[in-house]
């Protein structure tokens, strides 16, 4: 026994001088992660298993000690993310954004990881920037804020000043996401068949077939810098939306260098307030580019969370702007994706239930067509049927569907492992804007279905006129829209005249009841 204890002494010295002399850090060795990961993996299935051993599935204590299997789960998914880094912290900032599809107990503990992602080093950081632009720092910028302006799970941004005077927003990728993102995927799928070996009802194989899709294009940030010009002139049209233009001479494939733009998180109700910004405007135009986005151009911004959307004040016109940052991750629609799902929100808001059974089941919703077409609006089936546009969501209906989220969570495994990959990242859109809406206290608006209404006739409107083969059959086409679109803006008045008669109501009402003294 000594002498076994001698020996793992010895071990731990020669590890311990290992890294005194190498300042090697223990999450970049590849066994350490994995086992990490494989511990974390173990614990959360055992918690499961012994937790809920011999509970009736259904009754209050099988919902209540599940609630508190979650809790904990979340919690040491948290720490690994954290301690793994890079993919883990991608993976974990996906599933946190997914609050009308997973439990509440995961997507509100893995929030965390939106504004606490690990940095790199300043050491770390200087070395990527001299790789690849052949540099030193002092010799590129006229000043370098040692202090990041944000970082993420890819990289952080520095705010340095070029010796001609310009502001520029530098993103430089962590030096060792690279070398260990494909190992720390290949990890994460044996995990995940593992899972669902052991619970053949819960399969996150859509989740590592997305990682495995998405995360080579965002670590290309010449990419990234390509799509930002795109979306700069695809919707150039939008006057309130500003896109930072790329400084090219000063970017490659892991650093980018960004017009420098400034503002206020989009969820800030309290900086709206102090600039006088209206958030009424803000979710309409938001509600604007991404049902343009969607439903016209099929090319979709797909991480629109705070830190991503600012809000701002024009310095110069005073006019409110909506900055729009971060385009690593785009999700181009095909042209039958793309009309199908718009003709399924056109039926949601006519709550049309044979047309949103026939484009949920085009959408590889099957028989669970009613739980798709919740997870796609984020509302409760009784407000599909009634109209989502005519019922205001409410705190009640949100927490039940939030319930439900995690009563129905194998069904919506389900789902999400057959529908199209093209919705796996809407989805995840759709919950971000929901809580950005929720944030500003706007959702229950119906000012978003009627600009959605909008942009889905004129998408299939303008197919069925690239595909009409005389200038009688357009003309009838462009007659049947522009009559839909009346009675679209009809609508819309009427609900600002009841809107309005409500107000004066109310007005009426306290006037009644606090005379003037």
């Amino acid at each position: 026994m000594a002498r076994w204890l001698l020996r793992l002494g010895a071990a731990g010295l020669t590890v311990s001088g290992l890294y005194a002399a190498t300042r090697m850090d223990p999450n970049d060795i590849g066994l350490v992660r994995i086992g990490r990961a494989v511990a974390t993996t173990a614990v959360i299935s055992y918690d499961y298993i012994i937790s809920l051993r011999g509970l009736e599935y259904g009754t209050d204590e099988y919902e209540s000690i599940k609630s508190q299997v979650h809790r904990r789960s979340a919690r040491h998914l948290l720490d690994l993310c954290r301690a793994n880094r890079g993919t883990f912290i991608k993976v974990g900032q996906h599933l946190g954004g997914l609050d009308y599809l997973l439990p509440e107990e995961y997507t509100s503990t893995l929030k965390i990881l939106h504004s606490q992602a690990p940095q790199s080093s300043l050491l770390e950081v200087q070395q990527v920037i001299q790789e690849d632009l052949g540099k030193e720092v002092t010799q590129l910028f006229a000043s370098f804020d040692e202090t990041p302006l944000g970082t993420a799970s890819w990289a952080q941004v520095h705010k340095v000043v070029l010796h001609d005077g310009r502001t520029v927003a530098l993103k430089v990728q962590h030096p060792k996401v690279q070398r260990q993102c494909a190992k720390d995927i290949i990890l994460m799928e044996v995990l995940v068949h593992s899972v669902s070996w052991l619970f053949p009802d819960f399969s996150f194989a859509w989740l590592v077939d997305e990682t495995k899709k998405n995360v080579p294009l965002e670590l290309d940030f010449l990419k990234e810098g390509h799509n930002t010009e795109v979306v700069a002139e695809m919707f150039k049209h939008f006057k309130f939306l500003k896109v930072p233009k790329i400084h090219w001479e000063l970017s490659t494939s892991r650093v980018l260098a960004m017009e420098f733009m400034d503002g206020g998180q989009v969820n800030d109700r309290e900086y709206m307030r102090q600039n006088g910004i209206d958030v009424n405007e803000i979710s309409q135009n938001l509600g604007k580019l991404y049902s343009e986005m969607i439903f016209v151009k099929g090319f979709v911004h797909c991480d629109p969370h705070p830190g991503n959307v600012l809000v701002r004040k024009a310095p110069r016109t005073n006019k409110v702007e909506i900055v729009l940052l971060d385009h690593g991750l785009y999700q181009t629609l095909t042209e039958e994706f793309r009309l199908d799902y718009c003709r399924l929100w056109y039926a949601l808001i006519k709550a049309d239930r044979k047309a949103i059974e026939t484009y949920s089941r085009r959408l590889g919703a099957a028989e669970l067509y009613p739980l798709f077409a919740c997870m796609v609006t984020g509302r409760s089936w009784a407000s599909i049927t009634k109209g989502i546009d005519q019922i205001p969501v409410s705190k009640t209906e949100d927490v039940e569907i939030r319930i439900k989220a995690a009563k129905y969570l194998s069904s919506i495994n389900e789902l999400l492992n057959n529908v199209p990959r093209q919705m796996l990242l809407l989805l995840k859109t759709n919950d971000l804007l929901r809580g950005i809406e929720t944030s500003l206290q706007t959702r229950a608006s119906a000012s978003s279905f009627i600009t959605m209404s909008r942009c889905c006739v004129r998408a299939v409107s303008r197919y069925k006129k690239d595909a009409s083969t005389s200038w009688y059959g357009r003309l009838k086409i462009s007659l049947a829209e522009a009559l839909v679109l009346w009675q679209i803006s009809l609508h819309e008045i009427l609900l600002w005249v009841k809107a309005s008669l409500a107000w004066r109501w109310v007005g009426g009402i306290w006037a009644l009841e606090h005379p003037l003294q």
